[in-house]
């Protein structure tokens, strides 16, 4: 957003110029992207994070140059002239009846009469101008110079085009519309709050203004609405309606429950002052509930901990006053601090510890470490996290992160656990815990696909959640994901796509670090997997892993536009077991006997079935079992296939018979042929 130095120069008398002061803002938080133009036509560009509404105006950073420098900020009060009395009560009050408390919390109005609509004064006119706001006229301009002034929306109605003279705020009812200020006819629903005549809708609340009652050439007499409204609420409006405005913008944020008066009247101020008219009696307010926030106590022992240095009390003391925290308390070891109206981001102690950290300055903290007399113990799965990780970066995937949250659509497709929902989302599409990996991971995949980069390994290592009843479960996942060639061509060899048996081979490597009785590999993974090429692994009985290529039609949907492979790793189940020992074994001083067997078997008997009926066997001399060829088509009917299979048995402490050796080979061919399999002449 943009906002002007000169105009934070009327609220603190800043003792450095203006490239300084972005300097020093920058410093404490409230980041100067870039500066336009000069002397009093200095336009800071500025980034402000979501969680200090309360800085997005220019009495909010004014504020925040009163606690740098030291200086007084002043006080920032509207001067209305004398009522005369003389108004009958049908003139000066408008019935206002809130029903819906949680959604409205407050709701203050003012009346001005024989007001005359015109353009806004050439001061306030430039200063929007340079703010990149459009000049409409006073009365509207007066709303949008406030909001930008004290970060406060606020709203101008047409009172005479107000039916039965009165606002009702509630939920909208099924079937009613809404032509909003800019020209469109919305269809709302039941979870829609709005401001209401007796005849309907006339506004969205904290979100947009009606058509039918805004402020024209015409207008004689003026309601001014400055309000307090969910953050919730206006969150999921202003998405269901696509409308993301200045006002919805603050409100979904947070604003300000003690300014509604203030706002009114500094409205009611600037109108007066280029229209003239009549200001009537004192506001309108009305109060459903209260937002109060509770005091919290700060212990200077705790600042000097969390810090690592010792503040002296009146430096505390200072910055915090500055920033329009209340101080109380006798105790000379802490404070009892009331907490502003406007910061909505302070709830806890070490709230408190930022805030005199940040305008005390990081640069000044001593590089120290804080003392520990134990030893240094590591984290009980630090081990088996580096060595997965080393491993990784070694396979040639490079390390990359994503985000924690996702649209409820990926989040039900690819998961079936029960979903945490955000209160307050940015957006719809991250609207959820993530339950899954895999969703950011294709992400990152398509953004360096659509970027030219065709040759893509990423790993992340994170945790996905799911709700349990009242409790939330934190699970550790790993997710691999790679897509292009697995060997670029040169002159030595061709190049090779990247395919699933490569995937397949990564993964082992990183199971073969754990100690197991047995691993086996089936079919069971799920839907976004291609059928054909994925599997699941299975460490003694329990599922550690899946992985495979990424179903074409999901493939197509997210627009990738080659073969992707994805791998979802259960560290959480594969961290029940330890890491394996690496042993030393000498060289077998006898020879090794090798056996080839050819056998026919139906497609549907897949080799996890061949080797595990094999193993079972429980031959201790047994060392190898491995596919050497496969063959399907010419002789060998449809729904088959010949597969030649090859044994090496081996002893270590003696040299193995012919005879032991047949015993063994008939043995398998035994098991082999109770699979449906058939055995084929040599």
């Amino acid at each position: 957003m943009k906002l002007s130095a000169q105009w934070i120069r009327d609220f603190v008398d800043v003792p450095v110029d203006n490239r300084r002061l972005a300097e020093d803002l920058t410093s404490v938080g409230m980041g100067v992207e870039g500066i336009v133009g000069q002397g009093e036509d200095t336009i800071f560009e500025m980034e402000i994070g979501t969680n200090r509404p309360d800085a997005m105006n220019h009495y909010g950073l004014a504020r925040e140059a009163s606690a740098i420098y030291d200086v007084p900020l002043r006080r920032l009060a509207a001067e209305l002239p004398a009522t005369s009395g003389k108004a009958s009560s049908a003139e000066s009050s408008v019935p206002i009846q809130i029903e819906d408390g949680e959604g409205c919390a407050r709701f203050t109005a003012r009346i001005l009469r024989d007001v005359r609509i015109t353009d806004s004064p050439p001061k306030i006119a430039r200063r929007l101008a340079a703010i990149d706001q459009r000049a409409i006229n006073n009365a509207v301009d007066a709303t949008n110079y406030t909001l930008w002034e004290m970060g406060k929306p606020t709203h101008v109605f047409d009172l005479d085009l107000l039916e039965g003279g009165r606002i009702i705020v509630r939920r909208a009812r099924e079937g009613e519309t809404l032509k909003t200020l800019d020209g469109v006819e919305r269809k709302l629903s039941g979870e829609d709050l709005v401001v209401a005549d007796a005849a309907g809708p006339i506004g969205l609340a904290g979100t947009m203004g009606g058509f039918d009652t805004m402020i024209t050439e015409k207008t004689r007499n003026v309601l001014i609405e400055s309000a307090w409204w969910d953050p919730l609420i206006v969150r999921k409006m202003s998405r269901r309606h696509g409308l993301h405005t200045d006002a919805s913008h603050r409100f979904e944020r947070g604003a300000d429950f003690e300014s509604t008066v203030s706002s009114c009247d500094r409205v009611a101020e600037l109108i007066l002052q280029s229209g003239g008219g009549t200001v009537i009696d004192g506001p309108i307010d009305v109060i459903a509930r209260r937002i109060d926030q509770a005091p919290v106590e700060l212990r200077l022992s705790e600042v000097e901990r969390i810090l690592g240095t010792r503040l002296e009390r009146m430096q505390i003391v200072r910055i915090l006053e500055r920033l329009g925290f209340e101080l109380a308390g006798a105790e000379p070891a802490a404070f009892l601090v009331h907490i502003p109206s406007w910061r909505l981001d302070v709830g806890r102690e070490i709230d408190l510890i930022e805030e005199i950290a940040r305008l005390y300055g990081y640069d000044k903290f001593p590089n120290t470490l804080p003392t520990f007399s134990r030893s240094v113990i590591e984290l009980p799965e630090a081990a088996k996290d580096r060595k997965l990780r080393n491993a990784l970066l070694a396979l040639g995937y490079n390390e990359a992160v994503s985000l924690s949250f996702l649209s409820h659509e990926e989040a039900e497709q690819f998961s079936d656990a029960p979903l945490i929902e955000l209160e307050n989302p940015l957006s719809e599409e991250a609207s959820v815990m993530r339950t899954s990996l895999v969703p950011g991971m294709l992400t990152m995949l398509a953004y360096n696909l659509n970027r030219g980069n065709d040759n893509v390994r990423l790993f992340e290592t994170a945790k996905v959640f799911q709700s349990a009843g009242p409790a939330a479960l934190e699970m550790k996942r790993i997710a691999m994901g790679a897509t292009g060639s697995a060997l670029s061509p040169s002159v030595h060899q061709p190049g090779r796509p990247f395919s699933f048996f490569d995937l397949k081979g990564d993964v082992e490597t990183l199971l073969d670090f754990f100690e197991r009785t047995s691993l086996r590999y089936d079919a069971q993974t799920a839907e976004y997997y291609h059928p054909g090429r994925s599997t699941r692994a299975v460490i003694d009985g329990e599922s550690v892993a899946q992985f495979g290529q990424l179903h074409p039609e999901t493939a197509a949907t997210r627009k990738l536009r080659q073969d992707v492979y994805i791998a979802e790793i259960y560290l959480e189940r594969l961290y029940r077991h330890g890491l394996r020992k690496i042993v030393c074994q000498p060289l077998p001083r006898y020879p090794a006997v090798e056996r080839d067997f050819s056998f026919l078997f139906r497609d549907s008997v897949a080799f996890e079935h061949i080797r595990r009926a094999c193993y079972d066997l429980g031959l201790k001399e047994l060392r190898s079992f491995v596919p050497v060829e496969i063959f399907r088509g010419g002789s060998i009917r449809p729904g088959t296939y010949s597969l030649l299979l090859r044994a090496s048995f081996q002893s270590n402490d003696r040299t193995l018979r012919e005879d032991e050796v047949a015993q063994w080979s008939a043995q398998i061919v035994r098991a082999l042929e109770a699979l449906g399999g058939t055995l084929r002449s040599q």
